[in-house]
C-alpha cells in the first residue's frame, strides 16, 4: 500500500470518528483563518486585523514547554482600546466539546524552510498532533529522522506558526505506528538507538501493543480520548521545562482508580513494578481527585521519612507547588481540616497519621493535659466526609493496627495501595485482614499482611 493511500485511509478513519476533513487547510495563510474563527467563537469576541496580528505575534513562540502551558491556561490579552481579555485556545472544561479538524499536505514556507506535512489534526483550530507516514516497507524511524530534520532547519514552522502548540507526534508503516511528546530541542534529539525522547507504543487494558494504524486510530484517536490524552495524561514538568507522557497502563491505572472512587466502589491495590512510575501514576490520580467536589481529600501515605520527602519533591517536580511539607503531627492535622483548595492533596508518612489517631500517643496525652483538644478530637468532623488514602509500597505501611484506625475512624475513606511486591496467599505470612474488590484494572484480590 502507498503512502498515499495510507493518507487516505487514515482521514477517512478519522471522519468516522466524527472528525471534520478540511481540505482546504493547506497553507499558513488557511490554517490562521481557520484558528481565528475558532478562537472568536470560543472566546466571544471579534478582533480587528491589528489584535490578531498582536495575538498570534503574543502566543506563537519557538518554546515548547511555554506553547504547552498556553494551550493548558487561561491567558490575558489587551485590546487596543486598553480593555483586557481573558481567553483560552481550547475548552479548557471540557476538551470533548472543542471542534476536532483533520488536515493534510499543509505546507509552510518561512524565509528558511519549505516543509510539507502529512496529516494533522486539529483541536479548536489549534494543530495539537502531527502524523507522519511512510509507506510498508519503510521503517517508521525514517519518519521520526524527518520529523526532527524539519524541527532543526532555521525558522521552521514549529517555531515561526501556530504548529508551535504541537503536543504529540506518530509515525506509522501502517503496520507500526509509534507516538511521542514534542520538546524542545535539549529533549528532542534522535539517533540510531533511539534515545531521544521515550517512543512508545499503544496498548490495551491487556497490554497487548496496539501497532497497526488503523487499530491505533480507533482506540488512541477518537476525539475525547485525544482530548483526555492531552489535558489530563500529559505532565508538564516545570523544573525541566519537559512534556513527559504517561504509559499506557499508567493511564489504565488511573483511570480505573477515578472511576473507583467516583462510583464509590471500594478499595484496591495497583501493582506497578519496580522502575514502572508509580510516583507518576499516584500523582496524576492524586491530582485528577483535586477535580472530584465529594472528595474532602487524598492522602498519599509513605513509610518512611525520606520517602515523604522524596514523594514530596517528585510531586513538585511534576506540578510545582503541588503538596507542601507536614514538618509535624499538628501541621498534618491543619492541613487534613483546611478547606484551602491548595491542601486538597496532602503527603505524609503513616508515623505522623498514626500518631493523630492514636490517644493514648505521647503528643495527644500532652495534650489532653494541658486541656487541648487531642489530634483525635480535632479531626472528629472529618468522620462524615469522605477522603481517600493512597498508600505507597502497601504491602508495608498498610496493615495490622494502621489499617484498623484509619478503617475505624474515616468510614467513609477509600483506601488504595501502591505495590511492587504484592504478598498474595501463597506467601502470606499472617491472617488477612480483608477482602476487597479490586477498582483498577486487576482480578479479585485480598489485601494482606506482611
Amino acid at each position: 500500500m502507498s503512502e498515499q493511500e495510507i493518507e487516505a485511509n487514515l482521514i477517512a478513519s478519522q471522519t468516522e470518528l466524527k472528525y471534520v476533513y478540511r481540505a482546504d487547510i493547506n497553507s499558513r495563510a488557511a490554517l490562521e483563518l481557520n484558528f481565528r474563527e475558532k478562537f472568536e467563537a470560543l472566546n466571544r469576541v471579534k478582533l480587528t486585523d491589528g489584535e490578531f496580528a498582536r495575538l498570534l505575534d503574543e502566543i506563537i513562540t519557538p518554546d515548547v514547554f511555554a506553547a504547552a502551558r498556553l494551550l493548558r491556561n487561561l491567558n490575558a490579552f489587551t485590546r487596543d482600546d486598553g480593555t483586557p481579555l481573558n481567553y483560552s485556545l481550547v475548552n479548557l472544561k471540557d476538551w470533548c466539546k472543542n471542534d476536532f479538524e483533520v488536515i493534510n499536505q499543509l505546507r509552510i514556507n518561512t524565509e528558511y524552510s519549505h516543509h510539507r506535512y502529512d496529516v494533522i489534526l486539529l483541536i479548536n483550530g489549534v494543530p495539537v498532533m502531527q502524523i507522519e507516514l511512510k509507506s510498508l516497507g519503510i521503517n517508521p524511524r525514517r519518519a521520526m529522522e524527518q520529523i526532527v530534520e524539519y524541527k532543526n532547519d532555521p525558522g521552521n514552522g514549529y517555531t515561526r506558526t501556530l504548529l508551535c502548540f504541537m503536543q504529540l507526534f506518530a509515525v506509522s508503516n501502517r503496520d507500526r505506528t509509534y507516538y511521542f511528546a514534542n520538546n524542545n530541542a535539549r529533549h528532542f534529539a534522535f539517533n540510531a538507538e533511539e534515545r531521544f525522547l521515550p517512543i512508545y507504543e499503544f496498548a490495551g487494558e491487556d497490554n497487548k501493543k496496539i501497532a497497526h494504524l488503523d487499530d491505533f486510530a480507533a482506540r488512541f484517536l477518537p476525539k475525547c480520548d485525544l482530548g483526555r490524552t492531552i489535558s489530563r495524561y500529559m505532565v508538564l514538568l516545570a523544573g525541566e521545562q519537559k512534556l513527559m507522557m504517561m504509559r499506557p497502563y499508567q493511564v489504565y491505572a488511573v483511570q480505573h482508580l477515578v472511576r473507583c472512587i467516583d462510583d464509590d466502589n471500594g478499595n484496591g491495590f495497583i501493582w506497578h513494578t519496580t522502575g514502572s512510575g508509580k510516583t507518576l501514576t499516584s500523582f496524576k490520580a492524586s491530582t485528577l481527585l483535586k477535580e472530584n467536589p465529594h472528595i474532602h481529600k487524598c492522602v498519599f501515605v509513605v513509610d518512611r521519612k525520606d520517602l515523604d520527602r522524596q514523594t514530596r519533591e517528585e510531586f513538585n517536580r511534576f506540578q510545582d507547588g503541588c503538596v507542601e511539607e507536614n514538618t509535624n503531627t499538628a501541621a498534618l492535622v491543619r492541613r487534613l481540616l483546611s478547606d484551602d483548595y491548595a491542601d486538597k492533596v496532602i503527603v505524609t508518612t503513616i508515623q505522623k497519621l498514626g500518631l493523630a489517631l492514636d490517644e493514648n500517643s505521647k503528643r495527644n496525652q500532652q495534650r489532653a493535659r494541658s486541656g487541648q483538644a487531642t489530634y483525635k478530637a480535632q479531626l472528629e468532623s472529618l468522620k462524615d466526609k469522605r477522603l481517600v488514602f493512597i498508600f505507597d509500597e502497601c504491602h508495608r505501611s498498610q496493615f495490622g493496627e494502621n489499617h484498623k484506625a484509619i478503617k475505624a475512624f474515616f468510614p467513609r475513606a477509600q483506601l488504595f495501595g501502591f505495590t511492587g511486591t504484592p504478598i498474595f496467599e501463597a506467601n502470606a505470612s499472617s491472617q488477612k485482614i480483608e477482602g476487597i474488590h479490586s477498582g483498577v484494572g486487576m482480578a479479585r484480590q485480598e489485601l494482606r499482611s506482611c
